[in-house]
């Protein structure tokens, strides 16, 4: 019995330390500074227009402007990163993404119009769109077949911590000021970044004769085109409820009757902490039951759940608002097997870019998101305008997922033809 529990024991160290990898540790930090820069604009929006001479209605309408261009950035840098990535290596594109979102952040610490605003938003989100993809791509290719998913699972739930800090910074010091210390953390991560290795996949796919980051055969074959669509569509409610019921916390509030006033910093502080539950907790369960599927399925149903309660719960306190937040929060938390589910599809060949590619793509679809968003709201209201798009993710994500091949135990040692 005592041998016994010692080689359980064993085989426990053994597979931690498979998992708590440099590339994890490197990819989990380098997530957080991105999630950090990415979403420190929702929470400094209204104090930075405040401040460069907006008010009243501007405040909503250059905030949803300025939302679109930081990810509309992010929709070509993850083609630009993405493709850049099966071509030149996964290790490159960490490096020249960072840089380039540590510079543009620090230069949104000095901007004084809605131009210059744009312009660096834009610019960072070229910058941001690489993180992610190419770490992800990184920790698969370098973990055990069965516990990649922890691997994924630890970098998203360290990484959404970046917003927590993002809450911190701006309560803390001005809005200026914090875009400054984002810029400063991403050039402290790259200097951290030296010691990483290149993915052993893609040194041994490397000198052979294949197309790599070919983007357009995604979308001229047909087996391809519909895998990777609906490895997009099931991230819709995360970004639904991040990009609009999240950021615009306090307007919407205002029409809920909460009882007090709502801090847009505050609300994304506590979706993200719950985030980081839900990552952990999706990541786990999908380990624990083998199947990517089913774990997506049951935070698409929670989702529904925690979305509805957003708009019925009416008059309630700050605090029980905040607390719906975070409900929302772990319920959309299946970033990680999100991201997993959409690189396990493909080949090496074609892996960073669909990796890089397909969270920006959901980023990217912020834009529609909030434009039907606009038009419904002028329709129906803010309240039943937000419950019509929300509906209407939520359905596509649902039928998205339908026909996805479950890739747990797939092995990623391929070329895509």
């Amino acid at each position: 019995m005592e041998k016994t529990q010692t080689t359980d024991a064993a085989v426990s160290d053994v597979a931690l330390k498979d998992i708590i990898t440099l590339p994890v540790i490197v990819a989990s930090l380098g997530y957080f500074v991105d999630i950090y820069d990415l979403i420190l604009f929702s929470i400094v929006r209204i104090a930075s227009l405040k401040s460069i001479g907006l008010q009243g209605q501007e405040l909503l309408n250059r905030g949803v402007f300025l939302l679109n261009m930081q990810m509309a950035g992010m929709l070509l840098g993850g083609i630009i990163w993405g493709v850049l990535g099966d071509k030149k290596g996964r290790v490159k594109i960490l490096f020249g993404s960072i840089f380039l979102y540590s510079v543009a952040n620090t230069a949104n610490g000095f901007v004084d119009s809605i131009g210059s605003y744009a312009l660096w938003r834009f610019i960072a989100g070229i910058g941001l769109a690489g993180e992610l993809g190419a770490g992800v791509t990184l920790v698969l290719e370098n973990l055990p077949k069965n516990s990649r998913g922890y691997g994924t699972m630890i970098v998203a739930s360290v990484g959404v911590t970046g917003a927590i800090l993002a809450n911190f910074i701006a309560k803390h010091f001005d809005w200026r000021i914090a875009y400054f210390i984002g810029g400063g953390l991403g050039l402290l991560l790259l200097i951290m970044r030296i010691g990483v290795f290149e993915s052993g996949m893609y040194k041994e796919m490397e000198p052979r004769q294949v197309k790599k980051g070919d983007l357009f055969s995604l979308f001229t074959d047909r087996r391809k085109f519909f895998k990777y669509m609906k490895s997009i569509l099931i991230g819709l409610p995360i970004w639904f409820a991040v990009g609009i019921l999240i950021t615009f916390s306090p307007e919407f509030a205002k029409a809920l009757g909460v009882s007090g006033p709502v801090s847009a910093g505050e609300a994304v502080m506590f979706c993200y902490l719950g985030l980081v539950f839900g990552d952990f907790a999706s990541g786990f369960l999908s380990q624990y039951m083998g199947s990517r599927r089913k774990i997506v399925l049951l935070f698409q149903i929670l989702s529904c759940v925690a979305i509805a309660l957003y708009f019925t719960l009416r008059n309630i306190s700050p605090s029980l608002f905040y607390i719906n937040c975070l409900a929302i929060g772990f319920a959309v938390g299946y970033w990680a097997i999100f991201i997993t589910i959409a690189a396990e599809q493909f080949g090496t060949n074609l892996r960073a870019t669909v990796a890089s590619t397909v969270p920006n793509f959901i980023r990217g679809m912020v834009i529609p998101i909030t434009f039907s968003f606009q038009v419904a709201k002028e329709m129906f209201g803010i309240l039943q305008g937000a419950a019509l798009v929300g509906t209407i993710c939520l359905l596509i994500s649902l039928y998205a997922l339908r026909g996805l091949e479950e890739t747990f135990h797939k092995d990623l040692n391929y070329i895509e033809e």
